[in-house]
């Protein structure tokens, strides 16, 4: 099972769907925040017989800005992004500065996936993270037995 964790709540894929039915959509523009009050970006998980995929919305971001790492069964997405700006007008200066930081994290069970596959590809404003599965946890087709 593929868990997703973001600043000490958890949650499992099928509470996902169930909560689909239970979540006060009233707040929903305020569920895309932390705690802070950072803004974390938006992911999709897709799970297919052969791998899942993580797909994670962060638009206007370069590939240098996140950091992916596998330490034991979590797998932590980061980026930690500065942007400084100084204008000088008559003798006014202008100063603007943005920082913008979050990490999402995912348990993943080392029974089910192959951790020396795992890729990442940055296009077009996601972040595509795809997770291999390994053989014994891809379903297999139905055996049809021959009764004698």
């Amino acid at each position: 099972m593929l868990t997703l964790r973001d600043n000490g709540t958890k949650w499992g894929i099928p509470t996902l769907l169930g909560d689909l039915f239970t979540q006060n959509w009233n707040d929903w523009g305020l569920s895309n925040f932390s705690e802070a009050n950072t803004t974390l970006p938006r992911v999709n998980i897709r799970e297919t017989n052969e791998e899942f995929n993580i797909e994670l919305a962060a638009p206007g971001m370069k590939k240098e800005d996140f950091k992916i790492e596998l330490d034991n069964d979590m797998l932590v997405i980061s980026s930690e992004k500065h942007d400084e700006s100084e204008e000088m007008q008559n003798e006014y200066t202008r100063r603007e500065f943005s920082y913008q930081s979050f990490q999402r994290s995912f348990t993943l069970s080392e029974r089910l996936v192959n951790r020396e596959e795992i890729k990442a590809e940055y296009r077009e404003g996601i972040l595509h993270i795809t997770v291999p599965k390994k053989e014994e946890a891809k379903t297999k087709p139905v055996k049809v037995i021959e009764i004698s």
